[in-house]
């Protein structure tokens, strides 16, 4: 059935019709087209333009077919030309007469721009508490890896000593940025544009606060053009879905790092990890690399979302009809990465003796040695020189800052003595680093509680 008929004396072709029916992948929003409908017409009763008969028969049978559907009793027919036709044309063939009141003082473009909002709200509470999932893991494994000294990286090379709870931290910071922005987006989507209607409003006596607060709107789109023609919730909300698949693949990248037996700073639990079908010693870390793969993919779904909207005069233009697969992917894409990337670290084993060896190398303690003379008065570029000739002995020499003699400093520099060793030591140096933010164990365990206390 198609709702347009009227104007038209052939049959759409068959082709045509295929290519034009949405009802694939909009099927999906059965509910929140319904939910929808029954507000409507609850406030088209209201305002006395339906009976309250024709009310009470619309809202059982709404409420029969979306039982119907959530059950199976009732499929959703595949020809159908999208999921508001559909749930129309079952509810007329239930109701008679009643049913063909309900499209009264409404069109399907802001049906369609209700429903969607509807479905991605939901959405986004989904993705919100799988964040907040996630950052709960990533912040427990801080707590208990606090102390636990590793090399930090500048240009994937060592650089200075961490902690990996301080270096976990640095994502649970980057997730719950995502987390506002998400719900930021969520909260500029939540405006009712139902009663826009095709794109004029109408001449009929509606009350859009009614419809608007029943749906759990903040309030109503001020502007009819604007109401069915809008898509900026979904390109706002694909940017933010783009941000958290970005966190995730470097993420991603770093625990796939950790894993190879060139770093050995973690190990995954079998349950996600494959194996190879010719090389019988490895174990891969697919799941990361489908995370970082995928990334692509919702990346792709924003820049689609882009590029529909970048031309479209108002009001509403069937391009928009492709709204639903980008953003829809997009969302599905995010929400199977997180769930599967959240087991996958609550079960990832560290290895801090590999990670306090890598931190042993790599001269990341030559920082604190230049800082050892700054706190004996010498200025800090006459000191960086005096700490860069020592490193390069020490390269010369295959040993370590901590490892050269006191002598080799003296010459260098006369303002060394014993105190330098103390000043070098891993432990010391990342115990000392307590500045706001820093990787001191106690710096850490405050900014994990307040990550948690901000992630509640």
């Amino acid at each position: 059935m198609q709702l347009w008929k009227g104007r038209f004396k052939k049959e759409l072709d068959e082709k045509t019709n295929d290519f034009n029916s949405s009802v694939s992948f909009d099927s999906r929003m059965y509910k929140q087209d319904i939910d929808g409908s029954l507000a409507h017409a609850a406030m088209l009763s209201a305002q006395g333009i339906i009976s309250c008969e024709d009310l009470s028969q619309i809202v059982k049978g709404l409420n029969e077919i979306k039982a119907d559907i959530q059950s199976g009793r009732l499929l959703i027919d595949p020809n159908a030309e999208d999921i508001h036709t559909f749930i129309e044309g079952e509810l007329t063939a239930r109701i008679g007469a009643a049913g063909k009141r309900l499209h009264t003082a409404r069109s399907r473009n802001d049906q369609v721009a209700v429903d969607i909002r509807l479905y991605l709200r939901d959405e986004c509470g989904e993705v919100y508490a799988l964040l907040t999932e996630l950052i709960n893991v990533i912040t427990a494994k801080a707590e208990k890896y606090a102390s636990a000294v590793m090399p930090g990286y500048t240009h994937m090379q060592r650089a200075q000593p961490i902690t990996f709870g301080h270096h976990l931290l640095a994502y649970a910071e980057m997730l719950l940025r995502d987390k506002d922005r998400l719900s930021d987006a969520r909260n500029r989507m939540n405006y009712s544009p139902l009663g826009s209607c095709a794109l004029a409003g109408t001449t009929y006596n509606i009350d859009r606060e009614m419809t608007a607060k029943e749906l759990g709107f903040d309030g109503v789109m001020q502007n009819s053009l604007d109401g069915v023609s809008d898509r900026d919730f979904c390109i706002e909300l694909a940017s933010a879905l783009s941000v958290i698949m970005m966190h995730l693949s470097r993420f991603s990248e770093e625990i796939i790092l950790w894993c190879s037996w060139e770093f050995k700073f973690v190990e995954l639990d079998d349950a996600f990890s494959t194996g190879s079908s010719i090389m019988p010693q490895k174990k891969n870390p697919d799941i990361t690399e489908l995370v970082r793969g995928k990334t692509g993919r919702v990346y792709g779904d924003l820049i689609t979302l882009l590029t529909m909207m970048k031309g479209l005069p108002l009001a509403y233009n069937k391009d928009m009809q492709e709204d639903k697969e980008a953003i829809f992917d997009a969302f599905d894409t995010v929400k199977i990465c997180l769930k599967t990337f959240i087991p996958m670290l609550d079960t990832m084993t560290a290895l801090p003796d590999n990670m306090r060896k890598a931190a042993a190398g790599g001269f990341i303690n030559a920082t604190d040695c230049a800082d050892y003379l700054v706190g004996k008065g010498v200025p800090f570029r006459d000191a960086y020189k005096a700490t860069g000739e020592l490193v390069a002995l020490c390269i010369d020499k295959g040993t370590t800052l901590e490892e050269l003699p006191l002598d080799e400093y003296k010459k260098i520099c006369a303002e060394f003595d014993e105190g330098v060793y103390e000043k070098i030591n891993l432990d010391n140096c990342v115990n000392g680093r307590t500045s706001l933010g820093g990787p001191a164990p106690q710096n850490v365990l405050r900014q994990a509680a307040r990550v948690k206390e901000l992630n509640k």
